[in-house]
């Protein structure tokens, strides 16, 4: 059979094989665990708060670090991971951010290591333990920033296009399981055996991933557990670019940033994460805040909304993934059908524009309908990374996710800022409610927006071959 001869969806599952599956699903698992490490300090920060005396500017700085160096990060991470393959860099990054996720649990000492450095060499003095969770958050982010390009990576590496955004919205939906399981599993663990313990057991976990990791994965060629027509399967849609195996020794040539950057296909995908990465930092930082502020609602109280949300988020994920392929069954190209897709789901969040108008019959109404913008977020999520791939020779996919997801960052930054100015200013004047239908509806419009951008700088589907 002819590499690039389309195989009928009824003969994948048993003619072909299925073990791209399993690492769809090890980088679900992935995700999972890197949202559960994410998370552990925002749970804890309520009685983290009073022990070590924070106030709201103290705990927002040391969360405003993690966010700054992850977003820095991925440019770095992108062509860290095109650089040494995806095998290892997955190592390095759960190795990193796992002993990040543990370094949480000995801030105190190592704050007290840098009042001592820093009043030493003449410098203020930051609290200790803020000092420590500081260097924890950083040492996290690092690690953190390289799990979305080296799961797209792989993701390009073992699925062909056609089932590509359908992958990706699966491995993506461990953020959300993630955010379901933190609530739950954290303060149980803290109950039981202190805050230290809950960092160092949910970092541990990393660790247990990388084993089973370094067990189960090696590139499609080399992996003996793939068949020949999986193999094919795999390589079915590569019409452009054909699978041609390395010669034993060859360095591959590597493409800098700037060269990268002289594609419009790399600033569509860079501005639709600037533009919309943020909705999804706002929905998880302020969503709590938002209930509280709004509807009085303190601790156990915000638990069952949130874990309502968070599985609402799962539907569009996958969902999300999905749909594409509905377009491309009709015989819209990959890139063609995912674009398709993408519009219909950024007319989701305008639902979002009801949720104050409405808030006052139940605050279940603003929770189901921010629940539909967060799930259409995820939706687009998978199908925006996977335009990546779509478009760009698979040596570069990393780096060029690496450089939308500085951009991404560098948007939740940006969002988070406008949103404490804005909240800071209707509260000051007793008009909150306004504080917050105005960061809905830039919430609500942004993926409109977005989309336009990046339709008008790749009209049509055009991939990259002279990299």
């Amino acid at each position: 059979m002819n590499l690039i001869e389309p195989i009928h969806a009824h003969r994948v599952g048993q003619a072909v094989g299925n073990y791209r599956w399993t690492i769809c699903a090890m980088l679900f698992f992935a995700t999972t665990v890197n949202y559960l490490d994410r998370q552990v300090l925002s749970l804890l920060a309520p009685q983290l708060s009073t022990q070590f005396g924070w106030s709201n500017t103290d705990y927002a700085n040391i969360a405003a670090v993690f966010q700054f160096v992850y977003a820095i990060s991925m440019l770095f991470a992108g062509r860290f991971v095109d650089r040494i393959g995806t095998k290892a860099a997955y190592v390095v990054a759960i190795g990193i951010w796992s002993t990040g996720a543990i370094m949480h649990a000995f801030s105190v000492p190592m704050g007290e290591g840098i009042a001592a450095i820093s009043g030493a060499i003449g410098l203020a003095v930051i609290p200790v333990s803020i000092a420590g969770f500081m260097l924890s958050r950083a040492v996290l982010a690092i690690g953190e920033a390289g799990n979305f390009p080296i799961a797209i990576k792989a993701t390009a590496e073992y699925f062909p296009k056609k089932e590509r955004s359908l992958a990706t919205g699966i491995f993506n939906s461990g953020a959300n399981v993630g955010a379901i399981l933190a609530p739950i599993c954290v303060p149980l663990i803290a109950g039981l055996w202190g805050w230290e313990a809950a960092f160092i057991v949910i970092g541990g976990l990393g660790f247990v991933w990388v084993a089973v990791w370094i067990a189960l994965y090696k590139k499609p060629d080399e992996q003996p557990r793939l068949s020949a027509e999986e193999l094919a399967y795999i390589r079915s849609d590569q019409t452009v670019q054909p699978f041609t195996p390395a010669r034993v020794g060859a360095v591959e040539k590597k493409v800098s940033w700037f060269k990268l950057l002289t594609y419009r296909q790399t600033w569509a995908f860079a501005f639709g994460k600037f533009m919309t990465d943020g909705v999804w930092w706002f929905f998880l930082f302020w969503l709590p805040t938002y209930l509280s502020a709004q509807y009085g609602m303190k601790g156990p109280d915000i638990v069952l909304p949130l874990a309502v949300l968070y599985s609402m988020t799962m539907v569009g994920s996958i969902g999300g993934g999905w749909f594409p392929s509905y377009f491309m069954a009709r015989g819209d190209a990959p890139y063609d059908g995912r674009m398709k897709a993408m519009l219909v789901i950024a007319l989701f969040p305008l639902v979002v524009l009801l949720a104050q108008p409405l808030g006052y019959i139940s605050f279940w109404i603003p929770v189901l309908l921010i629940g539909v913008g967060a799930s259409a977020h995820q939706a687009w999520s998978c199908n925006i990374f996977t335009t990546v791939s779509d478009m760009f020779p698979q040596k570069t996919v990393a780096s060029v996710v690496g450089i939308g997801g500085m951009a991404g960052g560098l948007g939740g930054v940006v969002m988070t800022k406008i949103g404490g100015w804005v909240f800071d200013y209707y509260k000051s004047i007793n008009d909150i409610h306004t504080g917050y239908m105005i960061m809905f509806a830039i919430c609500a419009l942004a993926y409109l927006v977005a989309w336009s951008v990046m339709k008008a700088l790749v009209p049509r589907h055009k991939e990259i071959t002279d990299l």
